[in-house]
């Protein structure tokens, strides 16, 4: 069985690719990545990205078929360009293909074949306005969006059920044909058909997206819907 590799900066909400493993039966090792600095700051997310850290934590993913850096702002930060040299660096690094959880929000909003997104993110705006324009780039327009403010993954992943629903929910748009919620810190994928439920449109969220984009990378991604 072809295996997915994931590169998670440090410890806020990894159980869920376990989750979402035993859910899909496939297998999704992950290691996780030096994170020098937790906070949703400019400086610190190019740092979590950085080709020497990432290069650093494909060596603990051994035989795996593609990998995937599972970090939204640590991706996007970098802009569209260098979010592809960030990606092609790390494929150099660990001889497979990879992406990242930005590219993989980019394909999974070209795979339903949507145009307009709320976005519902937990990031300070600053950080939050580099998605944005990241999405532009591909030809994504993000129609309204929502900024939690909250500094570091940490915090981000004590988040609980009606904290996500609530909101998701609270920053939809009615001219969004989805809405995306960008950390992979954030706790979702246990409530992803409540999410749906509740907003009556695809909800995509990092996690989901990240796992979506591996199976994607080995040709797989029939075996998850979004």
């Amino acid at each position: 069985m072809s295996r997915v590799g994931f590169l998670y900066p440090g410890f806020s909400a990894e159980d869920e690719y376990p989750a979402m493993a035993r859910r899909l039966g496939v297998e999704l090792p992950l290691a996780h990545t030096e994170m020098r600095v937790d906070a949703h700051r400019v400086d610190a997310l190019l740092d979590i990205g950085g080709d020497e850290v990432l290069a650093e934590g494909a060596k603990r993913l051994e035989g795996v078929s593609a990998i995937v850096w599972a970090c939204t702002s640590g991706s996007f930060v970098f802009g569209w360009d260098g979010a592809l040299r960030q990606v092609a660096e790390l494929s150099a690094a660990a001889g497979v293909p990879a992406s990242s959880t930005s590219f993989a929000f980019v394909n999974a909003v070209r795979h339903l074949g949507l145009r307009r997104v709320a976005v519902a993110a937990t990031y300070p705006e600053d950080v939050a306005r580099r998605f944005v324009d990241f999405l532009a780039t591909a030809g994504i327009e993000v129609v309204s969006l929502a900024c939690r403010g909250v500094i570091t993954a940490a915090e981000v992943g004590t988040l609980g059920r009606e904290d996500v629903l609530e909101f998701v929910a609270a920053n939809d748009h009615p001219d969004a044909e989805a809405v995306l919620v960008p950390d992979t810190a954030l706790h979702t994928v246990a409530w992803l058909d409540e999410l749906a439920a509740r907003i009556g449109k695809p909800v995509l969220t990092a996690n989901q997206v990240s796992v979506w984009e591996g199976l994607r990378l080995i040709g797989s991604c029939d075996r998850m819907a979004l």
